[in-house]
């Protein structure tokens, strides 16, 4: 049965979230390249203003009372500029579950998953006054980038219509293979926000050995400390060299090993996809593995330009918004009868 016109106009919201989604994924990715992550120490304003001109005008003062950390102004625009795109986000969001309770009677309108991305900007909210005012603690950054991310991909479970059909059998596999490719995806960005977050980046400034080395000199057990403390300051990372290899090394090797499930996700998909949607997203899925290696290794022998590190992020966004397409194109719902529970 085709959707109704409320539901069209949710789905078309939807993707206006997506894309502002995006956006605030990519910006947040500059702030945090630009070092601007404490351009405002406080949180939502920035020295207690909407807007970084007025705390400008209090340029002599806010630098007496902050001596370690001088107003910079192009740092403080960028923070805010993220924020503001957060704030538009969030009210969207809002207005997408305030439909969603309006077209309740449609039984195809999802009802629930909108209130609960509601819930996680509210989460979202609360990481990132933290990322401020627990000084850039790396635990709390990383959670905050798998939140946004998170968060883009049910905005995009809720643009993507449902296949009208059954599964078919030689489909289940494929869909399972999905998921744990998903998994993995998640680990590796996990893996790549610890990375950024601990200023691990440019630990190896070769590939494909690091420092010259296939199994260089690493500290396994002090870069992975999730909690030191509060009241530490990590713009600019506080691990010694051996600990930051040992970063990047496990992100490096992570990208190796996602690398491989997607592909034999991809593989899967164009075998046995019965769609042109799934194998329109498998194939997306690898076109998205490709350029992602692509910026990575650019990333390394070019010495980690802004912009190179800007779009390594994106390139993230795109294998999240092309994975979770191909669970979308395999998780199909009967015509018959009421829709099956699920977010829809």
């Amino acid at each position: 049965m085709p959707e109704t016109r409320r539901l069209i106009w949710f789905r078309r919201a939807a993707l206006a979230a997506v894309l502002l989604g995006a956006i605030v994924v990519v910006v947040g990715a500059w702030v945090r390249l630009t070092n601007a992550g404490l351009g405002c120490p406080d949180w939502p304003g920035c020295y207690g203003h909407i807007h970084p001109s007025q705390a400008a005008e209090r340029v002599s003062e806010i630098n007496a009372a902050n001596p370690e950390r001088p107003f910079d102004y192009q740092k403080a625009i960028n923070e805010m500029v993220h924020r503001y795109i957060v704030g538009a986000l969030g009210i969207l969001v809002i207005g997408l579950a305030v439909f969603s309770a309006w077209n309740r009677r449609d039984p195809a309108q999802p009802r629930v998953l909108p209130w609960m991305i509601v819930v996680l900007l509210g989460v979202q909210a609360l990481l990132g006054m933290w990322t401020v005012t627990l000084l850039l603690k790396p635990l709390i950054v990383t959670l905050h980038l798998l939140g946004g991310l998170l968060t883009l991909a049910l905005l995009w479970w809720l643009a993507l219509r449902p296949a009208r059909r059954e599964l078919k059998a030689a489909e289940r596999p494929v869909r399972r293979l999905v998921i744990a490719g998903l998994v993995v995806l998640v680990v590796q960005i996990s893996l790549g926000g610890w990375t950024s977050t601990n200023y691990a980046a440019a630990a190896c400034p070769d590939f494909p050995a690091c420092q010259g080395s296939f199994w260089p000199q690493m500290d396994f057990a002090n870069g992975f400390v999730l909690w030191r403390g509060l009241g530490i300051d990590y713009e600019g990372g506080v691990l010694d060299a051996p600990a930051r290899v040992a970063i990047h090394y496990a992100h490096r090797l992570g990208a190796y090993a996602t690398a491989i499930v997607l592909a034999l996700v991809v593989a899967g998909a164009l075998r046995r996809g019965q769609t042109s949607a799934a194998k329109l997203a498998a194939t997306a899925v690898a076109v998205a593995v490709i350029v992602q290696i692509a910026i990575g290794m650019n990333l390394i022998w070019r010495g980690w330009p802004l912009w190179l590190g800007t779009a390594h992020n994106a390139g993230a966004v795109l294998l999240v918004l092309s994975t979770v397409a191909l669970l979308r194109s395999l998780n199909p719902r009967s015509e018959v009868g009421r829709y099956r529970p699920s977010f829809r």
